[in-house]
């Protein structure tokens, strides 16, 4: 890099060296027609190499400052008055007063986007605590009714309320604070909160589900661990006609919901947790699948620091994979 900028300051430098040589090859040649000792113009070179090298010498210590300076400065996306060195001559003025007014329309722009972020974020939150209510009136109306239609009702009003969930989740990814609290839990307490909430889903289609206790203790967010799980078993439950659901536990702690459904196409696997992809199985769903779950429970699932994992083989079923063994989680 070293030689690479000193050729960099001999480039900028160039037309000052041409005229230099010029002026000392012209001096040189009127010494030789009027028959002047060419010493005089040999010593007279000598003096100015030497007073060149040392300016030269201070001035490209004073280049490499500036120059560094620059990449810092590019680094950081941050032009203000004091991180510039005093401007030698008009140009650089110029060129610092325009950087300045480029810094402070991108930095407003930025505190515009921020604001209608969280002016976004706000919104939704209300949003959701609203809906929330009239959800739970319908649901203690369907709970008291009885007609043939009662379970399907209620079955749509719960994933209704888990889209609610997707929206605030997909809200709170990229916000600046979290909620996460890391907490030993214990796993059969998540899953079973879940698998509560599913019941009425597995009876109503006829399915069944193979879940011992595993008896384990994990260190993470209940609710956004809960939160990953509930996706998982809604996959299962919407691609799974027939046959049966399992949810265990595997070495070393890695929780396995395996599902008896469609299966997920080879082509679509590599691409399950992409934001808004829905693959074969998803675009026959009659417009459905939104793409969001499992791209939610990826980005979950990273924060968490749980690694997730699906494998799966059209036909016979697929399997997700959520590790649980936390390595550098601190508990709080």
């Amino acid at each position: 890099m070293g030689g690479g900028m000193f050729l960099q300051y001999l480039k900028n430098y160039r037309f000052q060296i041409i005229l230099l040589a010029m002026f000392y090859g012209i001096n040189t040649m009127i010494f030789w027609l009027l028959g002047l000792p060419l010493d005089a113009v040999g010593y007279a070179l000598s003096l100015c190499l030497f007073l060149g090298a040392v300016f030269l010498f201070f001035d490209y210590k004073r280049f490499c400052v500036r120059y560094r300076k620059l990449e810092q400065l590019k680094r950081e996306l941050a032009f203000t008055s004091g991180n510039f060195w005093p401007p030698e001559n008009l140009w650089e003025e110029k060129y610092q007063e325009m950087l300045q007014e480029v810094c402070a329309d991108r930095q407003r722009m930025a505190d515009q986007m921020e604001e209608r972020y969280r002016e976004m974020v706000d919104y939704y939150t209300v949003w959701a605590h609203q809906i929330k209510t009239p959800i739970a009136a319908m649901r203690l109306l369907l709970q008291d009714g009885d007609f043939p239609e009662s379970a399907e009702l209620r079955e749509e009003l719960n994933r209704i309320e888990q889209y609610v969930e997707m929206v605030l989740c997909y809200l709170r990814l990229d916000a600046d604070g979290t909620d996460y609290v890391f907490r030993e839990y214990d796993l059969d307490e998540i899953v079973r909160q879940v698998v509560r909430r599913h019941a009425p889903a597995f009876i109503r289609r006829k399915l069944s589900l193979n879940y011992e206790p595993l008896s384990a203790r994990v260190v993470t967010d209940k609710k956004w661990l809960r939160f990953v799980i509930d996706q998982v078993l809604t996959n299962a439950l919407k691609y799974t006609k027939k046959g049966a659901i399992s949810i265990t536990l595997e070495e070393p702690k890695t929780l396995c919901i395996a599902d008896e459904g469609i299966g997920i196409a080879p082509e679509d696997l590599p691409r399950v947790f992409e934001r808004g992809y829905t693959g074969i199985n998803g675009r026959m769903q009659n417009n459905r699948a939104s793409g969001l779950g499992l791209y939610l429970c990826r980005r979950i699932c990273e924060n968490l620091g749980h690694p997730i994992s699906i494998t799966s083989k059209p036909g016979v079923g697929t399997q997700v994979r959520i590790g649980l063994q936390n390595a550098g989680i601190v508990v709080e």
